[in-house]
């Protein structure tokens, strides 16, 4: 019946790919959303506080909102790909599980079938192109899902790319950590033996503006009054939870990664090739 389809079902899940699949979308969604608005913040503190110019920070205020779209580009497309590498999880387990026995897709597949197109109910000219249809999408993903290679292809070459993507999300926290620091230095000046006043952030080093930007850094009791508004407090932990995100969906990838791996090895090694 309904229920011995489903416990057959939740024996065969791939419990890998649905937990790889929850830590995508959760790290994805914080490295998206933590991103943009603290994109949004750095671009308020420049104008603010660091120059008065806009053509000192012009070309940085194009390259924020180039990255604002990268942005929304990538939400969508780990959303897509994230749907597919667990149906990719579900097809290739299954298989593997059949192989060896633990798992068998016939009363569970009926179940699905009869779900899906309704059974003998609805036969008529509608309910058969609607189930037509269904079968024709189903198909054209199986084709898909049918060569695990691909995905582990795509998966290593995404993982290489969001390994950079990583590095990079580590940049703006560095940056400022270190302006925190700075301001650390300068509330409790007993731990530094310099001077206040040479206590500086210049966003000029770190290449946010260009060296003939004014005054493209600020220094002292100016700094402090920047690092307590919520503003900066609020960009800084953006930015560190971006970071978080960014590690979560590495690690998804891997695990991806290693799950696909596994069950396309399997696969081969059975003879089932890379098409079963």
């Amino acid at each position: 019946g309904l229920l011995e389809c489903c416990a057959r079902c939740l024996v065969g899940a791939p419990f890998a790919s649905l937990v790889a699949t929850g830590l995508c979308f959760f790290g994805v969604a914080l490295f998206c959303g933590c991103g943009h608005e603290a994109l949004t913040g750095t671009e308020k503190l420049i104008e603010t506080y660091f120059s008065k110019n806009y053509q000192d920070y012009e070309y940085l205020i194009n390259v924020i909102h180039a990255f604002q779209y990268v942005i929304y580009g990538t939400a969508s497309f780990f959303f897509l790909y994230g749907a597919l590498l667990l149906a990719e999880g579900f097809y290739t387990t299954g298989a593997v599980r059949q192989i060896f026995g633990d798992y068998k897709t016939t009363i569970c597949g009926k179940g699905l079938s009869a779900t899906v197109t309704g059974g003998q109910k609805g036969r008529g000219s509608r309910g058969q192109h609607q189930a037509h249809s269904l079968e024709r999408v189903c198909h054209c993903l199986g084709k898909w899902l049918g060569h695990p290679d691909k995905f582990v292809g795509i998966t290593y070459a995404l993982t290489v790319v969001w390994l950079l993507v990583f590095a990079c999300s580590a940049v703006p926290v560095y940056i400022y950590f270190n302006t925190w620091t700075t301001c650390q230095s300068i509330a409790f000046p007993s731990k530094t033996s310099a001077s206040i006043g040479s206590l500086c952030a210049d966003a000029r080093m770190y290449g946010v503006l260009p060296w003939n930007a004014f005054p493209g850094k600020v220094c002292g009791s100016n700094l402090l009054s920047i690092c307590k508004t919520a503003e900066f407090q609020m960009t800084f932990h953006l930015f560190i939870a971006a970071f978080v995100g960014a590690a979560a969906t590495l690690v998804s990838l891997l695990t991806f990664m290693i799950a696909a791996t596994y069950n396309f090895a399997v696969l081969k090694l059975m003879g089932r090739g890379t098409k079963f």
